[in-house]
């Protein structure tokens, strides 16, 4: 495989590679803490390191489109799950071990679900926009009532971590493929930098809250 032409492309990929080491060092912070909680933010971040690392092997190569659309089912797989994940993380602060342990089977049949919706309905991107949509709403809310009840210590930073993921999202959805947003960095790229903003804030608000 070649370097992909693109320039956008070729950014993309870097800032996918940086979202993924970013990733990674989150997983390993976490990881350090014992308990069901920390368990699952780790898989999450771990997770979202994969998708990351995935999409910069997507993003990066010249390949044929067979090979892209196999590159991308374990990525959608990965990040089906970590919405999954985000989900029980927040049931976690909101209403305990118990519940989430019960919810977590739940939610990741659910981010499976996705996954096979992406396999037989490919380059569907709304379906995703959804699911994401519906997954992080729920978390934001979840910490809003959290920071507001004061309840939770580091509610607001992860209140902010969700908040800016959900706007990384929207411009994701809204941006332009392949037409600079700023300098050769795309939607994707963008997104990438701002997600990248909200994984250190939602581990600021894990570092408290843990």
């Amino acid at each position: 495989m070649l370097i992909h032409s693109s320039k956008f492309e070729r950014m993309t990929a870097l800032t996918d590679l940086l979202l993924g080491a970013l990733s990674i060092y989150t997983a390993v912070q976490v990881a350090q803490y014992s308990g069901f909680k920390a368990q699952v933010w780790t898989w999450a971040f771990a997770l979202l390191a994969l998708s990351a690392i995935l999409g910069a092997i997507a993003h990066g190569f010249e390949m044929s489109k067979k090979t892209n659309d196999r590159i991308w089912m374990p990525l959608n797989l990965s990040l089906g799950l970590v919405l999954g994940l985000f989900v029980v993380g927040a049931l976690y602060d909101l209403s305990g071990e118990v519940f989430a342990q019960k919810a977590l089977p739940f939610m990741l049949a659910i981010g499976f679900a996705f996954f096979l919706v992406t396999v037989f309905i490919p380059g569907n991107f709304m379906t995703f926009i959804v699911y994401e949509a519906i997954a992080m709403l729920f978390s934001l809310g979840v910490y809003i009532f959290l920071t507001f009840n004061a309840t939770l210590p580091g509610a607001g930073w992860m209140f902010a971590g969700v908040l800016v993921t959900i706007i990384a999202a929207v411009v994701q959805a809204v941006g332009k493929v392949g037409k600079s947003m700023i300098w050769y960095f795309d939607n994707n790229g963008v997104f990438h930098w701002i997600q990248m903003i909200g994984v250190i804030l939602l581990l600021m608000g894990l570092k408290f809250s843990l």
